[in-house]
C-alpha cells in the first residue's frame, strides 16, 4: 500500500445532523430546524414556522453537543488523525445579524477544539455546512441577498480568529455546487418558503439560485483573504459535491451529455475557487438560463486573491445519463440517473462504484494539481442491533474496503491524496430523508426515526476494521 505516513484518516460529520441541542446556551434556530422527518417513500417537510404535528430531526441529533467527549473518546480508539466537522453559524450569531457574538456558543466550540487537541486529532471546520441562521433567509431572503456577504464574513473570521491555534485546515461552504439543486434552496440558499413544501419539490428559482452562487463565491474569497492575513498557514478547501457522470451508450450525443453536465455541476465551483475566475463554458451556461454572471472589477479581483489551496469532495456514487429514453431510471437517487447495469446499488438506490472513485480522483488531481482530501464517502444501512449490542456489518466493511483499495491505486497513479473523511464515523441524521435508520457509522447510536432511545453508543464491527485500517496506515484491509 501508498499511503503516505501523514495520511488524514478519519471521519467527517455536520452539526446539524449530529448535534442537537437546538436551542440549548443561546443558540439560534438555522434553516433546518424547520425541516421535517421523511423516508425514502415519504419525503421531507420545511415549514416556514415549526408544526408540532411533526419531528424535526436536528432538535436532538445523536446529542452529540452533550456527548461530544465520549464520541471524540470512540474517535481516539479508532486512532483518527483528522476529524472534519462543521461550526453551527447559529451558535455563535443566533440571529446572523447580532451585534456580538454569543460567548456560550464560542465557549462550546473552545472545548471541543481543546478535547481534539487532548486527542492529537487534526479538525478539518467546514464553516457553513447548512446550519444557516432561520433568521438570515427570513429577514434577508437568505444567500440571494449581497447583505448576506458581510454577515457571513463576520461569522468566519469571528471563528476564524478565535481558534487560529486549533484549526487550521478550513472550508468555507460544504457542497457549494449543491445549489445547482432546486432541493438545496432551503439548506445551501436559506431561502425559506412562505408556505409548506416538500423538501424534494422546492419552488424552482433558478435566477435566486445562481445568483446566491456568486454570492457564496465571494463570501469564501473575502473568507480566504481575511484567513490568510489572521493566520498565513491556514489552508482553505473546496467542498465539491462530486457526483461522477458516464455516458449510458457509447452514441456520441450520450458522451457529449455526460460531459457538459460534468462540466457544469462538478467543474464549474473548482474551477472558481481555486482558479479564481469563472469557466468559458458556465458563463456560456449561465447565460443560456437567462442568469448572466455579472462582476464588478472589484469582485473580479477578490475572486482572484481568495482562492482556496485544497481540493476536497464527497463521493458516494456515480450515475449514467443519456439522450435515449430508458425505462430503469433510478429511484429514490436525489440525484437522478439511469441504472448502470454493471453496478449494484444500496438499499437507497445509489449505485456502488468504487472504481469511479479511482476515476475521479485522476480526473480532479490532473484539472487542478493541488492537494486532495476526501471528505465524505460512505453508505447508508438499515443496521441491526443485536441483544448483547453488536452490529455485524459485513456490507459496510466490504464497501469501504473497496474504496480504501481504489484510493491506493490513485495514489500509486500519483495523485496527491492527503486525506480520507468518512462519512460518517458515527450515526446521525440522513440529511436527504431525515431519517436515524439510514446509517453510515462504525458506532451505533441507540435513536430511531422520531428520537426515541437511549442515545447509547455501541461499536460496530466496522469499527474494530477501521482501527485496523489506520493501525496499518492501509496496508492491510
Amino acid at each position: 500500500m501508498a499511503f503516505p505516513k501523514n495520511f488524514l484518516w478519519g471521519g467527517a460529520t455536520a452539526a446539524n445532523q449530529c448535534e442537537g441541542a437546538f436551542d440549548t446556551d443561546g443558540k439560534g434556530l438555522a434553516v433546518y430546524d424547520i425541516i421535517s422527518s421523511g423516508s425514502h417513500a415519504r419525503p421531507r417537510i420545511v415549514s416556514p414556522a415549526m408544526n408540532q404535528e411533526y419531528y424535526y430531526p436536528t432538535h436532538k441529533g445523536i446529542d452529540h453537543y452533550n456527548r461530544f467527549k465520549e464520541d471524540f473518546a470512540l474517535f481516539n480508539e479508532m486512532g483518527f488523525k483528522g476529524y472534519r466537522m462543521s461550526i453551527n453559524w447559529s451558535r455563535i450569531y443566533p440571529n446572523g445579524d447580532d451585534e456580538i457574538p454569543n460567548e456560550l456558543g464560542l465557549k462550546h466550540y473552545d472545548d471541543v477544539f481543546k478535547e481534539l487537541k487532548h486527542y492529537g486529532i487534526e479538525p478539518v471546520v467546514t464553516i457553513s455546512h447548512s446550519d444557516i441562521p432561520l433568521n438570515i433567509g427570513k429577514k434577508y431572503g437568505g444567500w440571494n441577498n449581497k447583505k448576506v456577504i458581510d454577515l457571513y464574513l463576520k461569522y468566519s473570521t469571528t471563528i476564524m480568529e478565535r481558534y487560529k491555534d486549533y484549526v487550521k485546515y478550513w472550508i468555507p461552504f460544504n457542497e457549494i455546487n449543491d445549489i445547482f439543486l432546486p432541493l438545496s434552496g432551503v439548506g445551501q440558499g436559506a431561502f425559506v418558503p412562505e408556505k409548506e413544501c416538500s423538501f424534494l419539490d422546492q419552488p424552482e428559482l433558478l435566477k435566486e439560485r445562481m445568483q446566491a452562487l456568486q454570492n457564496m463565491f465571494i463570501a469564501s474569497a473575502k473568507t480566504v483573504i481575511a484567513g490568510k492575513k489572521i493566520n498565513p498557514e491556514f489552508h482553505f478547501g473546496t467542498m465539491i459535491c462530486h457526483i461522477t457522470r458516464y455516458p449510458r451508450t457509447c452514441n456520441p450525443n450520450d458522451v457529449l451529455l455526460a460531459f457538459k453536465n460534468d462540466q457544469y455541476f462538478n467543474n464549474t465551483c473548482a474551477d472558481v475557487m481555486i482558479n479564481g475566475e469563472y469557466p468559458y463554458y458556465a458563463l456560456k451556461q449561465f447565460k443560456e438560463w437567462g442568469v448572466p454572471v455579472e462582476l464588478s472589477e472589484e469582485e473580479k479581483a477578490i475572486l482572484k486573491e481568495g482562492t482556496c489551496d485544497y481540493y476536497t469532495f464527497s463521493y458516494y456514487q456515480s450515475i449514467s445519463e443519456s439522450t435515449l429514453d430508458f425505462a430503469d431510471q433510478t429511484s429514490g437517487n436525489i440525484m437522478g440517473g439511469i441504472k448502470n447495469p454493471y453496478l449494484k446499488e444500496t438499499a437507497w438506490d445509489w449505485p456502488i462504484d468504487p472504481v469511479g472513485l479511482r476515476y475521479t480522483l485522476n480526473k480532479v488531481y490532473d484539472r487542478y494539481h493541488c492537494p486532495i482530501m476526501i471528505t465524505e464517502n460512505g453508505i447508508g444501512c438499515i443496521d441491526e442491533l443485536t441483544d448483547d449490542h453488536k452490529v455485524h456489518d459485513d456490507y459496510r466493511i466490504d464497501f469501504l474496503r473497496d474504496h480504501v483499495v481504489e484510493m491506493n491505486k490513485a495514489i500509486e497513479d500519483g495523485v496527491d491524496l492527503i486525506g480520507y473523511m468518512m462519512w460518517g464515523p458515527i450515526d446521525l441524521v440522513s440529511v436527504s430523508t431525515g431519517e436515524m435508520k439510514k446509517r453510515y457509522g462504525f458506532i451505533y447510536v441507540d435513536t430511531d426515526d422520531k428520537g426515541n432511545g437511549t442515545f447509547n453508543r455501541y461499536k460496530k464491527d466496522s469499527f474494530y476494521w477501521y482501527k485496523h485500517v489506520i493501525e496499518t496506515n492501509g496496508e492491510e484491509l
